[in-house]
């Protein structure tokens, strides 16, 4: 037995109450992800109040039924969540391809296991879900999340995109697709 003390973590589906938590944190995360991308002003407007009313949504009425939110917890808090879906890609098939439309482990808790712990829950979701294979699309410029997918099994798949965030090519976002199979 260890004399350490272990923290309580875990990884469940979403409750509305949720909301908030997620909400707060996707804001910061993409406030440090796209730091040196997006404007400083664009960062320090995003919309916490309209971000949680989105998540209460997704989370409480989702549009899909194999649409899921899932939160890495340390006890009663929020340190990560997923958010998986059938693809909608031009050249998915959503009856056996799903996303992760959404994959954020606090900045200030990485490296503490809970983004390993929510992969895992959400291609074991994805899998029960009757998903044969999942992609994920990331920032071009993010190495470290790219390093950790790809120590988990996934791999580029070769597609790229880029995001126009105001619609007249101001500002945008290069992202790459990643992959796994859920068929083992």
């Amino acid at each position: 037995m260890s004399s350490h003390p272990t923290a309580d973590v875990s990884v469940r589906v979403a409750w509305a109450d949720d909301a908030a938590a997620v909400a707060s944190l996707q804001v910061r995360a993409w406030q440090e992800a796209y730091a040196d991308q997006l404007p400083s002003e664009m960062l320090a407007e995003l919309p916490v109040d309209r971000f949680e009313t989105a998540w209460l949504e997704s989370i409480a009425r989702p549009k899909e039924a194999r649409q899921r939110v899932l939160v890495a917890l340390e006890r009663a808090t929020v340190r990560g969540f997923a958010a998986t879906a059938p693809a909608t890609d031009a050249d998915a098939n959503p009856a056996v391809d799903a996303e992760v439309t959404e994959f954020v482990v606090d900045p200030a808790h990485r490296h503490a296991g809970h983004g390993s712990r929510l992969l895992h829950a959400a291609a074991d979701t994805m899998q029960s879900d009757r998903f044969t294979r999942a992609t994920l699309w990331l920032n071009a410029a993010n190495d470290e999340l790219r390093g950790f997918l790809t120590e988990q099994g996934w791999a580029v798949d070769g597609a790229h995109r880029e995001l126009d965030l105001y619609g007249d090519s101001s500002v945008l976002v290069k992202q790459v697709r990643l992959h796994t199979d859920l068929s083992r």
